[in-house]
């Protein structure tokens, strides 16, 4: 009841093309179709718009998108932007060599620098570079602008809606803040 009840509220809102992929499976193979399929199928779609703007502003900027996301995991870090690249590697789910191939071209652009650890000589830190800082605060921007052009036919209520119920879902498949029990 409460299902037929909110998908006829959906079909009163308009219908997108993941109605019309549900509808069809409906009727193929009605057991696949659950609010589930609706919502993957739903977040697959959003995800590839957000990539494919991020993938334009950051290439705009001569970078990729593996590049945005260790500098702007650099700035958010706070002053003075440094973190050891096992961090970086694990917080941006990226392996070893995939990190240091970000790393050693970031470094040849001068958006980084590498330094050893004072106390640990195995321990190599990453810092932004001033001319880092300045990209990585350059690219936040511009990927944060196109986010919010992409999401503008929506209402902030919608868009604050979704976030919450996205959040919910996230941490009820463990998907937790650090230090969060």
């Amino acid at each position: 009841m409460a299902r037929d009840v909110a998908r006829d509220a959906a079909r009163d809102a308009g219908r997108d093309q993941v109605d019309r992929i549900v509808e069809e499976w409906r009727r193929q193979l009605p057991d696949t179709v659950s609010p589930a399929m609706g919502l993957g199928k739903r977040i697959h779609r959003l995800a590839g718009r957000l990539q494919e703007a991020v993938r334009n502003e950051t290439a705009a900027l001569g970078l990729t998108s593996a590049d945005f996301d260790v500098l702007s995991a650099l700035r958010r870090a706070g002053e003075p932007y440094a973190m050891k690249p096992s961090a970086l590697a694990s917080g941006l789910l990226l392996t070893s060599g995939g990190i240091s191939n970000v790393l050693r071209r970031l470094q040849q652009d001068g958006l980084i620098e590498r330094e050893a650890d004072a106390a640990d000589a195995r321990v190599a830190w990453v810092r932004l570079s001033p001319k880092g800082v300045t990209v990585a605060e350059k690219v936040v921007r511009a990927v944060t602008g196109a986010q919010e052009r992409i999401f503008s036919a929506a209402t902030e209520a919608q868009v604050t809606e979704a976030a919450d119920g996205l959040r919910a879902i996230l941490i009820a498949l463990g998907d937790r803040a650090d230090g969060d029990d």
